[in-house]
Protein backbone atom coordinates (compact mmCIF):
# COMPACT_ATOMS: atom_id res chain seq x y z
CA UNK A 1 0.00 0.00 0.00
CA UNK A 2 1.21 3.12 -1.09
CA UNK A 3 1.85 6.23 1.76
CA UNK A 4 -1.57 7.92 2.51
CA UNK A 5 -1.44 11.50 1.21
CA UNK A 6 -1.24 14.18 3.60
CA UNK A 7 -5.22 15.26 2.81
CA UNK A 8 -7.62 14.29 0.65
CA UNK A 9 -6.86 15.06 -3.34
CA UNK A 10 -7.64 17.85 -5.73
CA UNK A 11 -10.09 16.89 -8.64
CA UNK A 12 -9.79 13.55 -10.28
CA UNK A 13 -8.01 12.95 -13.41
CA UNK A 14 -7.93 10.21 -15.52
CA UNK A 15 -8.61 7.26 -13.02
CA UNK A 16 -6.05 4.88 -15.26
CA UNK A 17 -9.11 2.19 -15.82
CA UNK A 18 -9.31 0.43 -19.59
CA UNK A 19 -12.95 -0.17 -18.98
CA UNK A 20 -16.00 1.49 -16.72
CA UNK A 21 -15.10 0.90 -13.01
CA UNK A 22 -17.87 0.60 -10.58
CA UNK A 23 -17.35 2.82 -7.36
CA UNK A 24 -16.94 -0.52 -5.96
CA UNK A 25 -14.32 -1.43 -8.04
CA UNK A 26 -12.81 1.67 -7.61
CA UNK A 27 -12.57 2.13 -3.72
CA UNK A 28 -11.76 -1.91 -3.67
CA UNK A 29 -8.50 -0.37 -5.53
CA UNK A 30 -8.62 2.63 -3.29
CA UNK A 31 -8.09 -0.10 -0.30
CA UNK A 32 -4.66 -1.37 -1.89
CA UNK A 33 -3.57 2.86 -2.01
CA UNK A 34 -3.99 3.54 -5.15
CA UNK A 35 -4.66 7.44 -5.16
CA UNK A 36 -6.10 8.16 -8.53
CA UNK A 37 -8.92 6.03 -7.95
CA UNK A 38 -8.94 7.87 -4.43
CA UNK A 39 -9.28 10.93 -6.52
CA UNK A 40 -12.63 9.44 -8.36
CA UNK A 41 -14.17 8.42 -5.55
CA UNK A 42 -13.72 11.56 -3.55
CA UNK A 43 -15.70 13.17 -6.51
CA UNK A 44 -18.01 10.63 -6.86
CA UNK A 45 -19.34 10.91 -3.10
CA UNK A 46 -18.23 13.93 -1.68
CA UNK A 47 -21.80 15.75 -2.37
CA UNK A 48 -23.68 13.32 -0.89
CA UNK A 49 -21.50 12.61 2.07
CA UNK A 50 -21.68 16.57 2.97
CA UNK A 51 -25.55 15.73 2.37
CA UNK A 52 -25.83 13.36 4.95
CA UNK A 53 -23.55 15.87 7.42
CA UNK A 54 -25.31 18.85 6.57
CA UNK A 55 -28.51 17.06 7.18
CA UNK A 56 -27.69 15.68 10.78
CA UNK A 57 -25.33 18.89 11.61
CA UNK A 58 -27.54 21.70 10.36
CA UNK A 59 -23.88 23.57 10.32
CA UNK A 60 -22.50 24.01 7.04
CA UNK A 61 -18.69 24.69 8.62
CA UNK A 62 -19.14 21.63 10.52
CA UNK A 63 -20.33 19.52 7.85
CA UNK A 64 -17.35 20.75 5.76
CA UNK A 65 -15.15 19.25 8.57
CA UNK A 66 -16.69 15.95 8.76
CA UNK A 67 -16.65 15.71 5.07
CA UNK A 68 -12.86 15.92 5.01
CA UNK A 69 -13.06 13.64 7.88
CA UNK A 70 -15.28 10.79 6.23
CA UNK A 71 -12.66 10.69 3.51
CA UNK A 72 -10.08 10.43 5.35
CA UNK A 73 -11.60 7.46 7.33
CA UNK A 74 -12.09 6.29 2.87
CA UNK A 75 -8.70 6.43 2.50
CA UNK A 76 -7.74 4.70 5.39
CA UNK A 77 -9.80 1.90 5.71
CA UNK A 78 -10.85 0.96 2.29
CA UNK A 79 -9.22 -2.61 2.81
CA UNK A 80 -12.26 -3.14 5.31
CA UNK A 81 -14.79 -2.48 2.60
CA UNK A 82 -16.59 -5.44 1.41
CA UNK A 83 -18.59 -5.29 -1.92
CA UNK A 84 -20.99 -8.22 -0.97
CA UNK A 85 -22.10 -6.72 2.26
CA UNK A 86 -22.95 -3.19 0.58
CA UNK A 87 -22.31 -0.62 -1.65
CA UNK A 88 -19.40 1.61 -1.65
CA UNK A 89 -22.25 4.37 -1.49
CA UNK A 90 -24.04 2.91 1.39
CA UNK A 91 -20.54 1.64 3.50
CA UNK A 92 -19.35 5.42 2.66
CA UNK A 93 -23.00 7.20 3.71
CA UNK A 94 -22.62 4.69 7.13
CA UNK A 95 -19.08 6.37 8.20
CA UNK A 96 -20.64 9.94 7.65
CA UNK A 97 -23.96 9.60 9.64
CA UNK A 98 -21.74 8.00 12.45
CA UNK A 99 -18.97 10.95 12.13
CA UNK A 100 -21.78 13.55 11.84
CA UNK A 101 -23.48 11.83 14.68
CA UNK A 102 -20.43 12.18 16.65
CA UNK A 103 -19.87 15.27 15.93
CA UNK A 104 -23.22 16.61 17.32
CA UNK A 105 -22.46 14.75 20.71
CA UNK A 106 -18.87 16.85 20.94
CA UNK A 107 -20.46 19.96 20.18
CA UNK A 108 -23.18 18.89 22.52
CA UNK A 109 -21.07 18.22 25.07
CA UNK A 110 -19.04 21.67 24.41
CA UNK A 111 -21.96 23.61 25.00
CA UNK A 112 -22.84 21.95 28.17
CA UNK A 113 -19.45 22.67 29.20
CA UNK A 114 -19.67 26.03 28.09
CA UNK A 115 -22.69 26.48 30.16
CA UNK A 116 -21.29 25.61 33.20
CA UNK A 117 -18.79 27.64 32.88
CA UNK A 118 -21.00 30.48 32.20
CA UNK A 119 -23.16 29.47 35.31
CA UNK A 120 -19.73 29.15 37.58
CA UNK A 121 -19.39 32.68 36.11
CA UNK A 122 -22.97 34.17 37.15
CA UNK A 123 -22.44 32.60 40.39
CA UNK A 124 -18.92 34.28 41.22
CA UNK A 125 -20.10 38.17 41.42
CA UNK A 126 -22.55 36.97 43.71
CA UNK A 127 -19.89 35.69 46.06
CA UNK A 128 -18.18 38.13 45.59
CA UNK A 129 -21.13 41.29 46.52
CA UNK A 130 -21.82 38.93 49.49
CA UNK A 131 -18.37 39.06 51.09
CA UNK A 132 -18.10 43.20 50.15
CA UNK A 133 -21.32 43.10 52.24
CA UNK A 134 -19.92 40.94 54.87
CA UNK A 135 -16.33 42.87 55.07
CA UNK A 136 -18.67 46.32 54.86
CA UNK A 137 -20.50 45.11 57.72
CA UNK A 138 -17.09 44.02 59.70
CA UNK A 139 -16.06 47.46 59.04
CA UNK A 140 -18.72 49.14 60.21
CA UNK A 141 -18.62 46.89 63.34
CA UNK A 142 -15.35 48.42 64.19
CA UNK A 143 -15.94 51.88 63.45
CA UNK A 144 -18.92 51.77 65.97
CA UNK A 145 -16.64 50.31 68.25
CA UNK A 146 -13.81 52.65 67.88
CA UNK A 147 -16.18 55.49 68.05
CA UNK A 148 -16.80 53.47 72.08
CA UNK A 149 -13.38 54.53 73.01
CA UNK A 150 -12.57 57.28 75.44
CA UNK A 151 -10.56 60.22 72.30
CA UNK A 152 -7.38 59.70 74.00
CA UNK A 153 -7.65 55.49 73.51
CA UNK A 154 -9.53 55.77 69.68
CA UNK A 155 -6.43 58.33 69.17
CA UNK A 156 -4.09 56.11 70.15
CA UNK A 157 -5.39 52.82 69.13
CA UNK A 158 -5.74 54.43 65.18
CA UNK A 159 -2.86 55.72 64.63
CA UNK A 160 -0.54 52.09 66.17
CA UNK A 161 -2.96 49.62 64.25
CA UNK A 162 -4.39 51.89 61.38
CA UNK A 163 -1.30 54.42 61.09
CA UNK A 164 1.07 51.47 61.07
CA UNK A 165 3.10 53.98 63.50
CA UNK A 166 5.03 52.14 66.50
CA UNK A 167 4.36 52.90 70.23
CA UNK A 168 7.11 55.67 70.26
CA UNK A 169 5.75 57.47 66.98
CA UNK A 170 2.56 57.46 68.32
CA UNK A 171 4.17 58.60 71.53
CA UNK A 172 6.14 61.69 69.90
CA UNK A 173 3.19 62.68 67.48
CA UNK A 174 0.63 62.81 70.82
CA UNK A 175 3.29 64.36 72.84
CA UNK A 176 2.32 61.98 75.45
CA UNK A 177 4.34 60.00 78.15
CA UNK A 178 5.41 56.45 75.98
CA UNK A 179 4.04 54.66 79.36
CA UNK A 180 0.95 56.47 78.78
CA UNK A 181 0.31 55.92 75.47
CA UNK A 182 1.10 52.12 76.01
CA UNK A 183 -1.84 52.12 78.84
CA UNK A 184 -4.03 53.90 76.05
CA UNK A 185 -3.44 51.24 73.71
CA UNK A 186 -3.92 48.33 75.97
CA UNK A 187 -6.97 49.78 77.47
CA UNK A 188 -8.39 50.37 74.14
CA UNK A 189 -7.66 46.99 72.94
CA UNK A 190 -9.36 45.07 75.61
CA UNK A 191 -12.20 47.43 75.37
CA UNK A 192 -12.35 46.71 71.35
CA UNK A 193 -12.04 43.03 72.23
CA UNK A 194 -14.91 43.41 74.20
CA UNK A 195 -17.12 45.23 72.23
CA UNK A 196 -16.08 43.06 69.26
CA UNK A 197 -16.99 39.85 71.15
CA UNK A 198 -13.33 38.45 70.48
CA UNK A 199 -12.64 35.87 73.09
CA UNK A 200 -9.46 36.43 75.13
Amino acid sequence: MTTTPGGPPGPAGATGVDEPATLDALLLRVGTGDETAFASVYDALSASVYGICFAVLRDRDHAAEVLQEVMVEVWRTAARFEPDRGSARTWALTLAHRRAVDRVRAVQAQRTRDQRVLDEQVERPFDVVSEEVEDSMERARVRRCLDALTPTQHEAVVLAYYGGRTYREVAEQLAAPLPTVKTRIRDGLLRLRDCLGVAA
